[in-house]
C-alpha cells in the first residue's frame, strides 16, 4: 500500500557541519539522498552553538546534529520538531529524558561507526608498540644512533583487553585475529558468555581484565555508571608494559589517575582521543608527556565514516517523514505516547 504524499519535511544540519562561508566541511554526509526527496527541505543553522539553543531549531521537524550538547532548555518549543539525529552513536551530549518528554525521537547511527574505530584503535596499538612517533622524532632532529633506545613489541603473543563488548569492541577483535595474538579478554556485564565464545572472547571481571591485558581498549558509552570506571586502583593493576586505549568518551578514564601513571611510567603508554571537557582549545597537560598519542575526537574519522554516518542518519529522516519508524531509536518508549503519535501524524500529513 503507497504512503500518503507527505507533507513538506524540514530537516536542519547543525552549525559545525559547515565552515562559516556556509560550505560544508565534509566532502559527503549522505545529503543527497534528502536532496532527491521532493518532500523534504533542507536548510543550516547559521552559527555553531556548545549547547543547541531552542531558536535555532525554529521551524525544523528534523535536526542532524554533530557535537552540540541538547538540553531541556534546547526543546523548549517542541511543537513542530519530530526527531532529533545524532551524528555517531554515542549521547551522552543529548537529554535523553527531555526528548522523550518533549515527544521528540533520538536517532543515532548504530554500526555506521563499527570500523573506522577498529581500523584506528589496530593503527594506534601498532603505533605505541613500535614507536612510531618517537622514530619520527629521532629522524627530524637528526638524532639517528639514538634509535636503539627505541626497542618495539609485536603484537604476537599479547592480550587485548576490551572494555565494552559491543558492536565496536567486537570489530576491533576480528581485526586483530591475523596478528598471533591470545585469545582477547572483553568485560561488558551486558553481554552473554555465548555471545562472546561466538567471537571467539573470554568475559572476565574489569579487575582481571586490567591486571592481565597488554592493550586496554575502552569502547563502552559514557554513563552514570562508567564514568571514572578505570580509576586509579584499576590502573595500579596494569601490567608495567601494558598500554590504555580510549577511543569512546572522555570522563571512562579518570584523567587525573591516567596523567599521574604515565608520568610515573607505572604503564608503558596511552593513546587518548576523547576527554573530559571537550573541546579542547588550549594545549592539553597530556601533551606534555612523551609516552602518549593524542587525537581531538577525530581518530577515526574517514571520508568513509562521515559518508555511512550521515547516509544512516538521512535514512532515518526520511523514514519519518514517511510514517516509517527508523532504525537506531534510543528513546524507543516515546513511540508509545499518543501525544508523539498525534504530532507524527500531523508532521507527515497522516503518513503514519
Amino acid at each position: 500500500m503507497p504512503y500518503p504524499t507527505p507533507a513538506k519535511f524540514r530537516v536542519k544540519l547543525a552549525g559545525d557541519f559547515h565552515y562559516p562561508d556556509g560550505s560544508l566541511r565534509y566532502p559527503d554526509i549522505g545529503l543527497s539522498m534528502l536532496e532527491a526527496a521532493k518532500h523534504i527541505e533542507v536548510s543550516r543553522f547559521a552559527e555553531h552553538r556548545n549547547v543547541m539553543g531552542a531558536d535555532q531549531i525554529g521551524d525544523a521537524n528534523g535536526v542532524i546534529v554533530l557535537a552540540a550538547r541538547v538540553t531541556q532548555e534546547t526543546l523548549k518549543s517542541p511543537e513542530n520538531l519530530l526527531a532529533l539525529g545524532r551524528f555517531g552513536v554515542g549521547y551522552d551530549s543529548v537529554d535523553v529524558a527531555a526528548c522523550t518528554q518533549a515527544d521528540v525521537v533520538l536517532c543515532i547511527t548504530p554500526g555506521a561507526v563499527n570500523r573506522s574505530v577498529a581500523e584506528a584503535t589496530v593503527g594506534w596499538m601498532m603505533a605505541l608498540t613500535h614507536h612510531i612517533r618517537a622514530k619520527d622524532r629521532l629522524l627530524r632532529e637528526g638524532r639517528w644512533d639514538e634509535r636503539t633506545r627505541y626497542m618495539g613489541c609485536e603484537l604476537r603473543d599479547r592480550t587485548l583487553g576490551i572494555v565494552g563488548f559491543g558492536r565496536i569492541g567486537q570489530t576491533v577483535g576480528e581485526l586483530l585475529r591475523g596478528f598471533g595474538m591470545k585469545p582477547p579478554l572483553a568485560f561488558d556485564p551486558y553481554v552473554k558468555s555465548e555471545a562472546a565464545a561466538a567471537h571467539r572472547v573470554k568475559l572476565v571481571s574489569l579487575d582481571e581484565l586490567m591486571a592481565n591485558a597488554d592493550f586496554v581498549s575502552v569502547h563502552c558509552l559514557l554513563s552514570d555508571e562508567t564514568r571514572n570506571l578505570i580509576g586509579a586502583r584499576q590502573l595500579g593493576m596494569m601490567k608495567k608494559t601494558a598500554y590504555l586505549l580510549n577511543t569512546a568518551r572522555g570522563g571512562i578514564i579518570d584523567e587525573d589517575a591516567l596523567f599521574d601513571a604515565l608520568k610515573s611510567r607505572r604503564i608503558a603508554g596511552a593513546a587518548i582521543d576523547c576527554f573530559v571537557g571537550e573541546p579542547i582549545t588550549k594545549p592539553h597537560r597530556f601533551g606534555e608527556l612523551d609516552n602518549v598519542l593524542l587525537a581531538p575526537h577525530s581518530i577515526c574519522w574517514t571520508e568513509e565514516l562521515f559518508r555511512d554516518i550521515g547516509r544512516m542518519c538521512c535514512q532515518e529522516m526520511l523514514d519519518l517523514s514517511v510514517g516509517k519508524r527508523p532504525i537506531g531509536v534510543v528513546n524507543p518508549d516515546v513511540f508509545e505516547k499518543p501525544s508523539f503519535q498525534e504530532k507524527w501524524r500531523r508532521l507527515t500529513r497522516g503518513a503514519v
